[in-house]
């Protein structure tokens, strides 16, 4: 029952009081006892890793695979986000910043949500972009920009240029690697991302 009224809930909240009630849950897990799983499974609940992977990859490319590849390339994408993104909030997480919301922009299925980092004396602009499938779904997070740096820009970029090198089977490799090598020291801690 509970399980069901948080759903509800989930899908009745806009998109702002999603990216509020992400960051409000990392740092209630960051307070405590973190650990790489733990703000995983945060992320799991607010990002849509499949959404990030396909558009990052482009629909061109992504419509080239059949079903088998999309779900490792999407598998794959998720476990190296999940990853690098506890990684990152166990290293920063503890240093004092705060976010300011400023608001949110909604066009149909796509949202906007601004705000602005504060560490210590320093400002820094952060926007969230989020996705449903349909307006019955809940918002999901697909993207972060920070400094106009796009998550799934820089991504694009990179597979861009690797699938014209190595094509498709060689970018997979490589990410494979990467979410390898990012999971060492999360297994050597007893906190490993799956």
């Amino acid at each position: 029952m509970l399980t069901i009224l948080a759903t509800t809930l989930l899908a009745a909240t806009g998109p702002l009081g999603i990216v509020k009630a992400a960051d409000s849950e990392v740092q209630v897990v960051l307070q405590k006892e973190a650990t790489i799983e733990k703000l995983a499974t945060v992320a799991d609940k607010y990002i849509d890793f499949v959404e990030l992977a396909k558009r990052a990859l482009g629909k061109k490319e992504w419509d080239k695979l059949d079903k088998k590849k999309q779900e490792d390339f999407s598998a794959t994408m998720k476990g190296l986000l999940r990853a690098s993104y506890a990684q990152k909030a166990l290293g920063d997480g503890k240093n004092g910043a705060k976010f300011e919301y400023v608001g949110e922009k909604i066009e149909k299925e796509e949202a906007t949500v601004t705000a602005t980092l504060v560490v210590k004396d320093d400002k820094f602009p952060v926007t969230y972009k989020l996705f449903r499938p349909d307006a019955k779904s809940e918002w999901k997070i697909y993207d972060v920009i920070t400094d106009d740096v796009s998550l799934v820009s820089t991504y694009a970029d990179q597979f861009r240029k690797l699938i014209s090198n190595k094509g498709f089977d060689g970018l997979l490799s490589s990410l494979k690697a990467k979410k390898e090598q990012l999971e060492k020291p999360a297994e050597a801690a007893g906190g490993a991302a799956k």
